[in-house]
């Protein structure tokens, strides 16, 4: 697979960590801006925001949840060449769940459906994790 495929993945989940990390600061600086929050009531980080801007705080906290492990898996799988098409596909599988979760987290917060997309993108991981552990002792096994 080419570095750019396998990539690819990854620069969608960061663009996505980056839109939310953008909106949540709109939406923090609108709010104190209109007065409709006091830099006083948020300062040390309580969590006194409207409802709204703080499902997309929380939304954006999310993607240092899940993404690190697969962050982490891409560049291992890059730096031992383990990165194929199953990769590829599963990675693209578990960022579309990260994409459809933070959609569902960021509008309706619909718990049940946004614990099914997360459960669904956990278990896409942990596969990824599985095969990838399976090739690397595979191959220093000599199989």
């Amino acid at each position: 697979m080419s570095i750019t495929a396998i990539l690819l993945p990854v620069f969608v989940q960061v663009g996505l960590t980056l839109l939310l990390l953008i909106w949540t600061g709109r939406a923090r600086v609108g709010l104190i801006r209109k007065g409709d929050v006091k830099v006083r009531d948020v300062a040390l980080g309580q969590p006194n925001w409207p409802t709204r801007t703080q499902q997309v705080s929380n939304t954006y906290a999310n993607q240092f949840e899940l993404p690190v492990l697969f962050y982490v898996l891409v560049a291992l799988a890059l730096i031992t060449r383990k990165a194929d098409l199953v990769f590829v596909v599963l990675s693209w599988m578990f960022v579309v769940t990260r994409l459809f979760h933070a959609g569902v987290y960021t509008t309706s917060n619909r718990l049940q459906q946004r614990f099914t997309v997360f459960l669904i993108g956990a278990i896409i991981l942990i596969l990824m994790w599985v095969i990838f552990a399976l090739r690397i002792f595979a191959a220093e096994a000599g199989i």
